[in-house]
């Protein structure tokens, strides 16, 4: 499962997750080509030297890179067989565990845990496993380990039998599930997630919310947490990163193009997200819809920048649901727009230097998922903002937790009344919404990705 190659010099600080800090392409001629990936978690990680990051290889690129010895220091991808990996990336993880915390699931259809769900679980044990040998291999004595996400519940458990010494945490980027939701699974599967997380010994959220979720799950499902320890760590915007990039040449070209798409003298909400169910993106073009039929007096004055980058496009669900939003947007132009005005500007390539441009642009951020674990957007907005912006922000995210002071809190299921907030929002004087951008900024890099990972070593450390 796991390809062998050349012991590494074993590591003090670990980190595994199913997505490491650089890809590989595979060229027709046979070369191979290295991106580097962004994020919280790469950025935080380079506060660290002596680190191993242990990731899956994702693609044939990645794939044919560990079979020809080829990678850098301080990374070991994992050649996991294709078909294993599908079963519990797109299987499991994406399809059941994604599902389950983001309250997702047409109950009186789905789920349905078949023979089919087990025989993918057993490829989640699998994947799992090949994960937990590698660190197990790599980590020197009484390291640290830190595993990321709901893609790697099981690896601290496993981990824990195979190196009882080693200190080990479990990070969850996503919400929590209530436990009455929860126990939508199989009673030995949620049971063995949990048991999976608890051989760590300490589980790390964004919100106290979700800790407090998987608490509660523990308590009813097992009697407790037991020797494991329940932190908080809200991982905050970039500030440094994010206001220089938007300040380099190819953003400012793009603001230019927006510009022109948008039209003079009108306002802007913005939202950018990949086209992920819990993102709610169909029902923020209704509310737009909503916005445009109840108060008629933004119609040409104000355009609604949609960037919805489509995401994981291998699931039949995730195509509908990118082509529902295409649709949508299509309908608005078709019913309000006219030779000089367009509703919505939607783009679904993604370009990050034109997300910080809209960024910039904005009037107005709207961010209504149905539930999100943090939602970075929502921070990163007032941080590189030009002139102040008001943050239309659903309850469920979880930077309502920090944010929901100085934002315009929604029901992101309440259509109508995300309509009035927009409004609101579009009405906002200059002073109110100046002073609420700066305090919703200094909230959004509170804790930045380099000092999140060091406070969760720190922690962990310390237990």
């Amino acid at each position: 499962m796991v390809t062998e190659h050349a012991p590494a010099p074993t590591a003090q600080v670990l980190v595994a997750s199913n997505r490491g800090p650089i890809t590989y392409t595979l060229g027709e001629d046979g070369t191979l080509d290295a991106k580097r990936g962004g994020g919280g978690l790469v950025s935080g990680l380079s506060a660290v030297d002596d680190k191993l990051w242990v990731c899956a290889a994702l693609g044939d690129g990645d794939r044919e890179a560990v079979r020809r010895g080829v990678g850098e220091p301080g990374v070991r991808m994992l050649d996991i067989d294709a078909e294993v990996h599908a079963d519990a990336y797109n299987g499991i993880a994406n399809s059941v565990l994604w599902f389950v915390h983001h309250l997702l699931y047409q109950t009186p259809v789905e789920p349905v845990f078949d023979a089919e769900f087990r025989r993918q679980w057993a490829s989640y044990e699998a994947y799992n496993r090949a994960f937990a040998q590698a660190l197990a291999e790599e980590a020197a004595p009484e390291a640290s380990v830190l595993v990321q996400d709901y893609h790697l519940a099981l690896v601290p458990g496993m981990l824990r039998e195979l190196r009882p010494d080693l200190r080990i945490g479990h990070f969850s980027h996503t919400p929590w599930a209530p436990v009455d939701y929860f126990r939508l699974l199989p009673d030995d599967i949620g049971e063995q997630l949990l048991r999976g997380i608890l051989g760590a010994d300490r589980a790390a959220f964004l919100t106290r919310r979700w800790a407090d979720a998987f608490m509660g799950c523990c308590t009813e499902i097992l009697g407790g947490t037991g020797r494991t320890r329940v932190g908080v760590h809200g991982l905050g915007a970039d500030a440094d990163f994010l206001r220089r990039r938007s300040r380099e040449a190819d953003v400012d070209e793009r603001m230019e193009a927006l510009r022109e798409q948008v039209g003079e003298d009108r306002k802007t909400i913005v939202r950018v997200d990949r086209t992920e169910l819990s993102k709610n993106i169909v029902r923020g073009l209704h509310a737009y819809r909503t916005l445009l039929e109840t108060h008629p007096e933004w119609r040409e004055r104000v355009v609604h920048v949609a960037f919805a980058y489509p995401s994981r496009q291998d699931l039949a669900v995730y195509r509908d649901y990118t082509a529902a939003v295409q649709t949508l947007a299509t309908e608005i132009n078709g019913a309000y727009g006219t030779e000089s005005w367009t509703p919505v500007v939607l783009h679904v390539k993604d370009d990050f230097a034109r997300s910080l441009a809209a960024y910039r642009l904005a009037d107005v951020a709207l961010v209504n998922p149905i539930r999100d674990g943090m939602n970075l957007v929502a921070k990163e907005v007032p941080v590189v903002s030009d002139h102040g912006c008001a943050l239309v922000l659903s309850r469920e995210a979880g930077a309502y937790e920090e944010l929901g002071e100085d934002a315009i809190t929604v029901n992101p299921y309440d259509v109508v009344a995300t309509a009035q907030a927009l409004h609101e929002a579009l009405s906002m004087g200059a002073e109110e919404r100046t002073g609420r951008t700066k305090r919703l900024a200094e909230a959004a890099t509170a804790l930045p990705p380099q000092q999140w990972f060091l406070d969760q070593l720190e922690a962990l450390r310390q237990e």
